[in-house]
């Protein structure tokens, strides 16, 4: 719900955009409260995003939905990110969704910005308010050689770009393959930034886009470039979803990873009723996944046995299957207490500073896949 057009990253798959333009705030917010009653007569709900530096007229226009309607099945998101990362965050939304319930599509716009490097170069900080900046960034604007790395995902920080530096304080590392995306006003001012950024992030292929026309909004500045860099693993998305950790929600019912609900505000989970895969849809056992052994019973207590244990001595009641041993190779269980052959994927923890490696993952059959064009 904002002036930021689809990047055309993920195909033909793209979300629905509403540049909210007009005289008043009725005619900016027309377009979009037709879409959502068609929407939800339809039986669907909406999940509607927009920038949490431009939000004025967008959460105006979801209440005036949302109360002419008289639903909650619409849900306004208002996230923190420049208009590229935005841009594509919503288009691999639009993506998931056939795939996810709502509830499920609300909870990912916090969780997808984890898996992005997203900001910009700038040569200038002296307008930006979108990120906290020191006094001492400000008159450092002011020196001529001196430039900015400003990130917005998955931390928002500022600092200067010094060559030899750039590499070791990136704040997050996408998993290999890496793609980068990047848009600027002006493309004369770029070689900064070609010297630099790319060679740190290592991408395996690079796309210059139109600029979005908020971005010198967004930036406080016309000379900047934008980028985004994320993971082109085919299971990329999928690992995001299922990163997520939901209730449902004790009111509508929907899945939420955040209190309050984004639907009905709702601010309890349902006790006892985490989300679960269908069984249906569990993901298959790889091959190559350890599965669990049964440890033999102990006998009585009359030395060690000379030959292979037999099972449990006579007379005796088995307590239950024991549970196997922990893999080999150090790695921790997972929580909940599943062993590897579930099949699920560990989420990531929030203070790793780089994707982890999806090889041996098992994810959900027909998981869907990103690409470019």
């Amino acid at each position: 719900m904002a002036d930021i057009p689809s990047t055309g990253h993920v195909g033909e798959v793209r979300a629905q955009r509403f540049a909210m333009r007009g005289e008043g705030i009725g005619e900016r917010s027309s377009a979009f409260v037709a879409f959502a009653r068609q929407q939800v007569d339809a039986g669907r709900k909406v999940v509607a995003l927009y920038p949490a530096w431009r939000s004025e007229d967008a959460e105006r226009a979801i209440n005036f939905a949302r109360g002419s309607m008289r639903t909650d099945h619409v849900a306004g998101i208002a996230v923190d990110l420049s208009p590229l990362a935005l841009s594509l965050i919503a288009d691999q939304l639009a993506y998931l969704a056939p795939y996810l319930p709502p509830g499920m599509v609300a909870a990912l716009c916090d969780e997808l910005p984890r898996h992005l490097l997203a900001g910009a170069w700038l040569k200038t900080v002296s307008g930006l308010s979108t990120i906290p900046t020191s006094m001492r960034q400000h008159m450092g604007s002011f020196a001529p050689s001196v430039s900015f790395l400003a990130y917005c995902a998955p931390t928002a920080r500022v600092g200067r770009l010094r060559p030899a530096d750039v590499s070791r304080t990136l704040p997050f590392r996408p998993v290999q393959p890496v793609q980068l995306l990047c848009s600027t006003p002006d493309p004369s001012i770029t070689g900064v930034f070609d010297d630099n950024l790319p060679q740190a992030i290592q991408p395996v292929a690079t796309r210059t886009l139109p600029v979005q026309p908020l971005g010198p909004v967004y930036w406080g500045t016309s000379r900047y470039v934008e980028f985004v860099a994320l993971s082109a693993h085919p299971q990329a998305l999928a690992y995001a979803a299922g990163a997520i950790r939901a209730s449902y929600c004790s009111w509508c019912g929907e899945p939420m990873s955040g209190r309050p609900c984004p639907f009905c505000s709702a601010d309890s989970p349902r006790t006892g009723a985490g989300v679960r895969t269908p069984q249906t849809s569990r993901p298959p056992v790889p091959e190559s996944a350890p599965r669990p052994q049964r440890r033999p019973s102990p006998g009585p207590a009359q030395g060690p046995a000379e030959g292979p244990a037999e099972g449990p001595a006579p007379g005796r009641r088995r307590a239950g299957p024991v549970p196997s041993d922990p893999p080999s190779d150090g790695t921790p269980p997972p929580p909940g207490g599943r062993g590897a052959a579930d099949g699920r994927p560990t989420p990531p923890t929030a203070d790793r500073p780089e994707g982890a490696p999806f090889t041996g993952r098992a994810l959900w059959p027909g998981t869907p896949r990103t690409y470019s064009r």
